[in-house]
């Protein structure tokens, strides 16, 4: 089976069950490169599982993930679907850079350390050359003097921006993004919008669920708003936020305050 070659990332019916509960309900989602899809919708609606079923964090019941037309997760044996192997699903991990609700960083390792520790021991770079690499990652998220801060000398929105940085250092195809300012305190989660911001200026393709509704609405090439584990509304960002078609639409844009 293989995906479209119109898009970098395809999801054709999507299904993940929890129990009898489908927290993922057939979903199709097509991601052209270079372009910034968001996800919104309210808590509990399957956005976050969606995102983890792409980096196989979690396993699908249904349906099929595809990456630049190529089946992920997944691999036909005889007239069977079997999952891949360990060190298959790792090596297709590698084109998706993760960013999470936190942030996940050694505490033991400075920021230049955490972002380094993946070129060297998965994509076995020299360390002189992922040094070099991580500086200039670092900088680019406005970090350069804070190359050798360990994370708790580092604010919350400084070690996300970490993160978003060892993801990046690992040159992924599509960086997903999962609610990124929701552990952050209201004044900081503007500078990691700002480095979200310039990553799809600069024609990173990004996946990104969140609740920044301003965020989306500015960036955002495509909007998807999921409730009950399906897709309800699909569109343009103006068109979704402020021309919903559906009353659960209306409802929940009404309710964050953008309708």
């Amino acid at each position: 089976m293989t995906g479209s070659s119109n898009y970098l990332l395809e999801m054709r019916g999507v299904t993940k069950y929890f129990g009898d509960l489908a927290a993922v309900n057939n979903v199709d989602l097509g991601v052209p490169a270079g372009t910034v899809t968001c996800i919104v919708g309210p808590s509990g609606s399957g956005k976050s599982t969606l995102l983890r079923t792409v980096n196989l964090l979690e396993w699908i019941d249904g349906g099929g993930i595809f990456l630049k037309g190529e089946q992920i997760g997944f691999e036909t044996r005889g007239n069977y679907r079997v999952p891949v192997n360990n060190e298959q699903a790792r090596k297709q991990r590698r084109s998706l850079g993760m960013v999470f609700q936190s942030f996940n960083l050694f505490p033991n390792l400075s920021a230049l350390e955490n972002v380094t520790i993946g070129p060297r021991l998965v994509r076995h770079i020299k360390a002189k050359k992922a040094n070099q690499l991580g500086k200039r990652i670092l900088a680019d998220v406005g970090l350069e003097d804070k190359i050798y801060n360990y994370p708790s000398q580092l604010s919350g929105g400084q070690q996300q921006r970490v993160a978003i940085a060892r993801a990046l250092a690992m040159e992924p195809e599509i960086m997903l993004f999962d609610e990124p300012t929701s552990a952050l305190d209201p004044e900081l989660v503007g500078e990691v919008l700002l480095v979200m911001r310039r990553l799809a200026q600069n024609g990173t393709t990004m996946l990104v669920v969140t609740h920044e509704m301003r965020f989306a609405e500015d960036v955002a090439d495509q909007l998807i708003m999921m409730d009950k584990g399906q897709v309800v509304e699909r569109g343009t960002p103006s068109d979704v936020i402020h021309s919903p078609q559906t009353e659960r639409a209306r409802q929940f844009f009404s309710s964050v305050g953008v309708s």
